[in-house]
């Protein structure tokens, strides 16, 4: 898609909402910064998100002994709110009960599980089982126990023989 302002690709999409009324733009990077420093009305910031999403999740809910602050940088959580930051290593500890609800709010999980697929495809696990195998049986060659060697290289024959469905 082409940047509403110049010929380039635009890679910053912003849609805003207002009543009823649905308004699309579609900028490049310099003219996002140029339209931002004109004055643009629809600065996002991360600090904002973070910041309300930690008040939702707090919502009915007082926080233990006040407002603790971190011994190792004296940053305190609502400040984190503002910031959108952690002040040090000693902050996951010491705000760890607010991170996890913040963290489970966000992601649906206060565990990252990765961008990987949870269940490989039959191909992909034939794949990953032939270099497998291919790596056992260099293995084997390199510590001359031929007779491995060869029946690892014909479980490879068979794998790579098998019809794509099977497995």
């Amino acid at each position: 898609m082409k940047c509403d302002l110049c010929p380039k690709e635009a890679t910053i999409h912003y849609t805003q909402i207002l009543d009823e009324n649905v308004t699309e733009s579609h900028l490049c990077e310099a003219c996002a910064k140029k339209k931002d420093s004109l004055g643009s009305s629809h600065k996002f910031l991360v600090s904002e998100l973070l910041s309300s999403l930690a008040d939702l999740s707090e919502e009915g809910t007082e926080l233990e002994q006040g407002d603790p602050k971190c011994p190792g940088c004296g940053l305190n959580f609502q400040n984190f709110k503002k910031i959108g930051r952690l002040g040090c290593s000693q902050c996951y500890e010491t705000f760890s009960d607010q991170l996890d609800k913040l963290l489970k709010r966000i992601h649906g999980s206060k565990q990252h599980l990765g961008k990987t697929l949870h269940k490989k495809s039959k191909k992909t696990q034939r794949m990953t089982k032939i270099q497998v195998l291919r790596s056992l049986l260099e293995n084997a060659v390199q510590n001359e126990k031929y007779e491995e060697a060869a029946k690892i290289r014909d479980q490879i024959k068979e794998l790579e023989t098998e019809p794509h469905g099977s497995s």
